[in-house]
């Protein structure tokens, strides 16, 4: 486990801790690393919501699908991110969305009834834990308002470029790399993937953007006005 405290140190669960308490605190919550080869599942709706998990290598998606097998990216998880916490605590038996690995990875799974339980061991450590679960819980339900207000939006084009102004703010810069290909973009943004190519054609044409994959630079951005539709 000690391999991973540079990885686990950047998630938002065990902000505050050093590594010696990390290895205290793993140990305590009983920690288990799982491997999880590209495309397979770390979970699947429906299975037992039972464990919170931090991504330590490679990426994994957090998927919903409709009735009819039309799937929504939720969120797309970096190395140091943690996931299915807001689902182990909300009291459901069952995960509503899966977990995908879209790269090999590998990730930490925590039992949530150990994190749930104070640890006279090292309980300054627990009640630090708890704040920081509390804090990053509702840090996702701010993302989850981010990407409602993008699907708000009444075109693809508002929804393309209100998602890539908000990068472009993010980076602090006009040239930025997405976390998403183009078919995960479309998910992420609920619209159809040739849909949304169409679009991205249509502004690079008009010179308004450019892009490579998933690198992207607008051209016509100008800092505290907003962007002007065509």
């Amino acid at each position: 486990m000690k391999n991973y405290n540079e990885v686990l140190s950047r998630c938002p669960l065990f902000v505050g801790m050093e590594p010696p308490d990390l290895d205290s605190m793993l140990a305590c919550l009983d920690g288990k690393i799982k491997n999880v080869q590209k495309g397979n599942p770390v979970f699947l709706e429906g299975t037992p919501a039972r464990f919170v998990g931090v991504v330590l290598s490679g990426t994994v998606q957090v998927i919903r699908e409709d009735y009819y097998g039309i799937r929504s990216i939720l969120a797309v998880l970096q190395p140091g991110e943690l996931f299915a916490e807001v689902f182990s605590f909300a009291g459901i038996t069952s995960m509503p969305v899966s977990v995908i690995a879209s790269k090999d990875s590998e990730v930490l799974l925590l039992d949530c009834t150990r994190v749930l339980t104070t640890c006279t061991n090292s309980c300054h450590y627990h009640n630090l834990l708890m704040k920081n679960l509390v804090q990053g819980i509702a840090q996702k339900n701010l993302a989850l308002s981010q990407k409602i207000r993008y699907m708000s939006q009444k075109t693809t084009k508002e929804k393309i470029m209100a998602f890539l102004l908000d990068q472009a703010k993010l980076h602090g810069s006009t040239e930025f790399v997405i976390p998403y290909d183009r078919q995960a973009l479309a998910d992420y943004l609920g619209v159809e993937r040739s849909a949304m190519s169409a679009e991205i054609s249509k502004l690079k044409s008009a010179g308004q953007i450019d892009t490579k994959g998933s690198w992207f630079c607008i051209r016509n951005f100008m800092p505290n006005l907003p962007f002007v539709y065509h």
